[in-house]
């Protein structure tokens, strides 16, 4: 009895949360209509966003804000990555006995810091930095992607850390035996086996950063041009939705819903081809 009832919740949890991505969807698509009609897939390469004197028309095009959305995400990817791989290889095979609890205690508080404390703590200190290293005025599209990276790098490292120490013992007390190195064994027996967990800690962070708003919207700019250089201002979805949603009507209401369609659809894509390919691929 109690087999079928925990089956039966089991069910209703997962067709729950198929049907809240199908509402999501639905809602965003029903209330992208009006821009859809007006743009179609021109929406896209369309690199204007400009409301008529009466506020209630103009021309909005989504190819800045998508742009500046991938192209800070994948700063961020290509800073946490290898900062996160490192941090759970130091963990598991090299620290100290003494040292793992409270380092990985302190990566994981990072976690919990609000998304805004990032957001200022890299407008009033990370970005003179930022701007007397490469130049510009320090708000911008690196300086956006690098915070980015610090805030995604505790979910990565620490699932990423989880993974390798499932990794038995045996394998690496043989590997040792034959006389591998420890680099060795970690490219080649640690690394490989815990794959499709780093896969999964990269698919999440993925996801964290192509949402995040809050942070990016101190550190990017927020200016309706393409970035020509990773030190130049620009915008994101989710920061060009936070800053004019309050305001928008009409058409410009119904572009913000296209955009968050898009980014709906993105993220969606994304994580999936990551998940059912790459995922499975290191499975394999």
């Amino acid at each position: 009895m109690n087999g079928k009832v925990f089956r039966r919740l089991s069910l209703l949890s997962a067709t729950l949360t198929l049907f809240l991505l199908i509402g999501i969807f639905a809602i965003l698509f029903t209330y992208a209509q009006q821009s859809i009609q007006a743009f179609g897939f021109d929406f896209l390469t369309i690199d204007q966003w400009e409301t008529d004197e009466d506020g209630y028309g103009g021309v909005f095009g989504g190819w800045i804000p998508i742009i500046g959305t991938l192209l800070s995400t994948l700063i961020a990817m290509a800073v946490a990555i290898p900062l996160a791989m490192g941090i759970a290889i130091f963990l598991t095979e090299i620290a100290h006995s003494n040292l793992i609890r409270p380092v990985s205690v302190a990566i994981e508080l990072l976690a919990a810091i609000p998304s805004i404390i990032y957001g200022m703590w890299g407008l009033f200190y990370f970005a003179p930095i930022i701007q007397e290293l490469f130049g510009g005025n320090g708000v911008g599209l690196l300086t956006a992607g690098i915070v980015l990276a610090i805030m995604i790098l505790p979910f990565m490292a620490a699932i990423t850390k989880d993974a390798m120490n499932t990794t038995p013992g045996v394998l690496k007390e043989s590997a040792y035996a034959m006389g591998a190195t420890k680099f060795e064994v970690i490219k080649d027996v640690v690394m490989p086996y815990s794959k499709a967990g780093i896969i999964g800690s990269i698919i999440l962070a993925l996801g964290r950063a192509l949402g995040e708003t809050m942070a990016v919207a101190f550190l990017i700019g927020s200016v309706m041009s393409v970035a020509h250089k990773v030190t130049d201002s620009t915008i994101s979805i989710p920061v060009l939705l936070a800053n004019n949603f309050s305001e928008a009507q009409d058409l410009q209401l119904s572009s913000m819903y296209y955009l968050a369609l898009i980014l709906f659809v993105v993220s969606f894509a994304v994580i999936s081809l990551a998940k059912f390919y790459f995922l499975r691929r290191g499975t394999k």
